[in-house]
């Protein structure tokens, strides 16, 4: 199963050994994972080095490096340049498409996430119809921001009338900031695999930002992190923690029942960023293919995963 490696402990060193990423201190190894293994490493903590060996031989596996910030935020990402054996016909097909079709995908995307939203709040008995009014009203790139809408009725709905989302505060907040970037390094692995570019976004357009394609990609996905971190909550764990790392760790390979079976998310992931390499590529943005949202028995069984690292 692939792994997301936590480094929360100042003072560690990453190298790379026969195959093996290995995590070491001034007393020597702390641990080690198979780096076919590693889904992202994500880094927090202080006084971190790492070899230029580990560095490539993530990147030969298209795993990728993520740095964050006090607020658990990534602020750098380091991705391989190559992902894809048609990497340089869709990176043309990418950076050529017009105006017209990047508005078509934004539109699907914000549907497919209040559409993925409204599933979440159904999971907890939460009246969701005005989401689905919502997401008929979306048009091309969303110019009366029903996304925005969405936000305003959806966190009081999920959180309580007086929470606030603010990505610079602590406890519930903490959670959905460390939740997202693990589901943000996922993404962008995810693009890189189908050849894309993660800073040309369809909407996401900040030329600061070098992954806006994966801020574009993650909308939908946001509602699985927000469900995680709700249940963690329920269970008395209202700040992050290792506990609570680990658990959006195992999200990436929480099982969805999608039209072909039951599927990882990472994978679920990995399809929706290959079917928007080929909207690129064909210039139809009915290629792009979100997945319906999960039924609600999938989402109570987040809570399996809260349960076992709590008995565990």
């Amino acid at each position: 199963m692939e792994q997301i490696v936590d480094i929360a402990t100042d003072n560690r060193r990453l190298s790379a050994l026969r195959g093996f990423l290995i995590v070491a201190d001034a007393e020597g190894e702390v641990g080690r994972v198979p780096l076919d293994d590693v889904a992202a490493v994500i880094v927090h903590a202080h006084g971190i080095t790492w070899s230029t060996n580990l560095v490539s031989a993530l990147a030969e596996r298209g795993a990728p490096l993520v740095f964050c910030g006090p607020n658990h935020a990534p602020v750098a990402v380091c991705l391989p340049l190559e992902g894809h054996h048609a990497q340089n016909a869709r990176l043309r097909a990418q950076w050529s498409a017009g105006r017209p079709l990047s508005k078509q995908l934004w539109r699907r995307i914000v549907i497919g996430k209040l559409r993925w939203q409204a599933a979440i709040l159904d999971a907890q008995g939460i009246p969701s119809g005005a989401f689905d009014l919502l997401a008929r009203s979306v048009k091309s790139g969303d110019p009366d921001n029903i996304e925005a809408q969405a936000a305003r009725r959806y966190w009081p709905l999920l959180m309580g009338k007086d929470f606030r989302r603010d990505r610079e505060a602590g406890a519930v907040n903490g959670l959905l900031n460390y939740g997202y970037t693990v589901m943000r390094a996922l993404c962008a692995r995810s693009i890189v695999a189908a050849g894309l570019h993660p800073s040309i976004g369809v909407h996401h357009a900040n030329r600061l930002n070098a992954f806006a394609l994966a801020d574009d990609l993650i909308e939908p996905y946001r509602a699985m992190v927000d469900a995680l971190a709700l249940r963690l909550t329920a269970n008395g764990i209202g700040e992050l923690s290792p506990l609570a790392k680990r658990a959006f760790a195992r999200l990436t390979a929480f099982d969805l029942s999608v039209a072909n079976g039951t599927t990882p998310l990472s994978l679920v992931v990995a399809r929706t960023a290959q079917s928007l390499a080929r909207a690129f590529e064909t210039g139809r943005a009915g290629d792009l293919a979100i997945p319906d949202p999960p039924p609600p028995l999938d989402i109570a069984a987040l809570d399996g995963i809260v349960v076992d690292l709590l008995q565990s």
